[in-house]
């Protein structure tokens, strides 16, 4: 009878560590899975970008400037290595891209034009794919820091270094704001 009292004090802490344990590795690997979806999406669109630009450029030959910066963020995007990085450069080309689409209403040819037009269809579509992505990896952040933050699991993940991810969050409080409508 002491054996089986002492045996079962061994073995109920062991496997809910065990379970504890591939838990945390379950939400880990999620959380990589969500970054990963992210970073398809991201890609997909940094391609997309360059066709529109040279689109643009066809009709609105001097704005040097804008296309620069349009370059460069998406570069920024491309460099990338973490969440955080990604994350300002994110917000970086975003607001590239809203200065070259400012642009583009000055050029009624350019709004007109057919291959513009199914451009900027298959980046707004892009852009839903990727907010669709970032709110599954955004959850699965928070599903993985709250195991790593509440009692008994931090213990285990402590032992087994398990880290709090970083969510992809927007930071310019510019993009947070309503977008203002007038007729």
């Amino acid at each position: 009878m002491i054996f089986l009292v002492v045996l079962a004090i061994i073995l109920i802490p062991l496997f809910m560590g065990i379970s504890i344990y591939n838990g945390l590795v379950r939400k880990k690997t999620l959380m990589k899975e969500g970054w990963s979806s992210i970073d398809v999406f991201l890609k997909k669109r940094n391609d997309l970008i360059p066709n529109l630009i040279e689109t643009v450029k066809g009709y609105a030959t001097h704005e040097k400037t804008l296309f620069e910066n349009v370059t460069k963020s998406r570069n920024m995007v491309q460099n990338a290595n973490t969440v955080a990085d990604q994350s300002a450069a994110e917000n970086a080309l975003k607001n590239s891209m809203m200065n070259l689409f400012a642009v583009s209403e000055n050029y009624p040819d350019l709004k007109a034009n057919q291959n513009f037009i199914e451009l900027q269809n298959e980046l707004t579509s892009m852009e839903e794919e990727i907010e669709m992505a970032r709110r599954y990896y955004n959850g699965t952040v928070t599903d993985n820091n709250i195991a790593v933050e509440t009692f008994p699991s931090n213990i285990v993940a402590n032992m087994f270094n398990f880290e709090k991810g970083t969510f992809f969050e927007i930071k310019d409080a510019a993009q947070r704001e309503p977008v203002k409508v007038s007729f």
